[in-house]
This record gives structure tokens, C-alpha cells and sequence, in this order.
């Protein structure tokens, strides 16, 4: 099971940053002995995860069926990408759905428009959640003990805290979210984006993840984007919503493999 952790640190050190990383770059990341750090590549590259280019290692297209897995396991995206495309035609912006991971939230499916944005965002991609309102919107939906547990843990992002606002007042605006449904981000990720989200709910009722509307500030202002955009958003997740729980309550089918079909004919 360590071995497994100490992989799978491996694999996170690769960064859109540093894409390609020397056996001495990746044993300070991962904070790992060398030796360590090098048996850990060779079994990886041997398992098609990564691969040597010179004295550096780079992650390959495989690691995608890490991530696809989980996705491909949940339904959701599939049952949300065609409400989000549809979204998007009518509203003019990118959509996107998060889901909350420790104190970050990360991206699990996207439909962009080609605009200039001053971050790159991709599925995948990871946030402090506390600064964007898809993290928000998950935020809310803890508990109390929960809230507390998640905002103790520190973020991955890699990015600066927002630091125009306490603890307590987020408490308090996390507070007034859960109450309305919808959470507003006003340049606190960063300058110039502005974004509005709504919670996504599975067939329990429990908010597993989140769905917004992401603007440029000098583009639209908050008065259109909560009369115009929210409105349209919270019509997709709630219809997202109920086209996943119905997917939930389906009987699992497996479908047999070649190999067993081919020993039964």
C-alpha cells in the first residue's frame, strides 16, 4: 500500500509546468529518496504510465484511464454534456462541473467558447475552493464538522489565498449559499473572472457536485449574469440532476467480455 501512495505521488509531481522532470526533480517533489524515486519510474514506465526522454521522464496518454475510469464510473458526465453544450449555445460562455477534493475543487467536465481568460482550465484542473463558486456551492452542502475538517486541509492548487475575507465571514456567505441554492465568485480566483454556480444532486438529494457559469468581468456585468445566466444554469443542473438520479436507479448490466462470450458459443 505504501508503494501504491508513493506511485501515485509520482504521478501527481507532473504538472502542466513541468511536464518533463529529471529522477532528481521528481525525488524533491515527491519528497522521496532517489533510489526510491527511481524504482518508482521504471515500474511506472514499465506499466505504460510514464516515459524516458533523455535523462527526464514525462507522463503518457495512459494516465487518462486513471481519471476516465472514475468519471466514466460516476455517469454524470455523459448525462451532462449534452445540457451543458446546450447551455453554453445559449448563453455565449463556458459551463463547467467540479467536484470537491480536500480544500480544492476539481474539474470533471467542461464545454468552453474560445475567449481570452487569464487561467487555463481543463478537466482535470484544480482549485481553491473557497475562491470559486462551484467550491462554494460544495462547501455549503457540509456539515459543520465537515466544513471545518475541509478548510483545515491545505490546497494543491498552487495558488495565492484570497485575502479579502476572514474565516468567519466566508462561514457566513456559506451560510446565505446554502440557504439560496447559488453561489456567486467575483474576481477572487482571479482578475477579470467572474462566475456563478448551482449545485448538482444525485438521487438522494446529496450534492456530489457543482455547475457554472464562468464570464469576464469587463464582458457582463453581476446584474446579467444573475438575471440572464443563473436562470438557465439552474435549469440545466436541475435538469442534469434528475436525468442522473433516474441513470442511478437503473439496474447495473455488465456486459460480457469477448473472451467469456467466445468460451460459452
Amino acid at each position: 500500500m505504501e508503494a501504491l501512495a508513493r506511485g501515485l505521488d509520482v504521478l501527481a509531481c507532473f504538472r502542466p509546468a513541468r511536464r518533463s522532470m529529471s529522477l532528481t526533480e521528481v525525488a524533491t517533489a515527491a519528497d522521496l529518496a532517489r533510489p526510491t524515486a527511481r524504482r518508482l519510474l521504471l515500474t511506472l514506465e514499465e506499466l505504460g504510465f510514464v516515459r524516458s526522454v533523455g535523462t527526464s521522464f514525462e507522463l503518457t496518454p495512459k494516465v487518462l484511464t486513471l481519471g476516465m475510469a472514475y468519471i466514466n464510473a460516476l455517469g454524470l458526465w455523459d448525462i451532462a454534456r449534452p445540457h451543458m453544450e446546450e447551455l453554453v449555445g445559449r448563453t455565449g460562455e463556458s459551463s463547467s462541473m467540479s467536484q470537491l477534493d480536500g480544500s480544492d475543487i476539481v474539474y470533471v467536465a467542461r464545454v468552453s467558447v474560445p475567449k481570452l481568460i487569464t487561467l487555463r482550465v481543463a478537466v482535470g484542473t484544480r482549485f481553491p475552493a473557497a475562491q470559486t463558486s462551484q467550491g462554494k456551492v460544495l462547501l455549503a452542502a457540509l456539515s459543520p464538522k465537515e466544513l471545518d475538517a475541509t478548510l483545515a486541509e491545505p490546497s494543491r492548487a498552487g495558488l495565492p489565498p484570497f485575502i479579502g475575507r476572514s474565516v468567519e465571514q466566508l462561514r457566513d456567505q456559506l451560510t446565505e449559499i446554502r440557504a439560496r441554492g447559488w453561489a456567486l465568485a467575483d474576481e477572487e480566483l482571479a482578475p477579470g473572472i467572474r462566475s456563478v454556480a448551482v449545485p448538482v444532486r444525485d438521487g438522494t438529494g446529496a450534492v456530489r457536485a457543482a455547475m457554472n457559469v464562468t464570464v469576464h468581468a469587463a464582458e457582463t456585468s453581476i446584474d446579467e449574469l444573475l438575471s440572464h445566466h443563473l436562470p438557465l444554469l439552474q435549469r440545466t443542473a436541475g435538469d442534469v440532476s434528475a436525468e442522473w438520479a433516474h441513470w442511478q436507479s437503473q439496474p447495473l448490466v455488465e456486459v460480457p467480455r469477448e473472451s467469456d462470450s467466445s468460451a460459452t458459443a
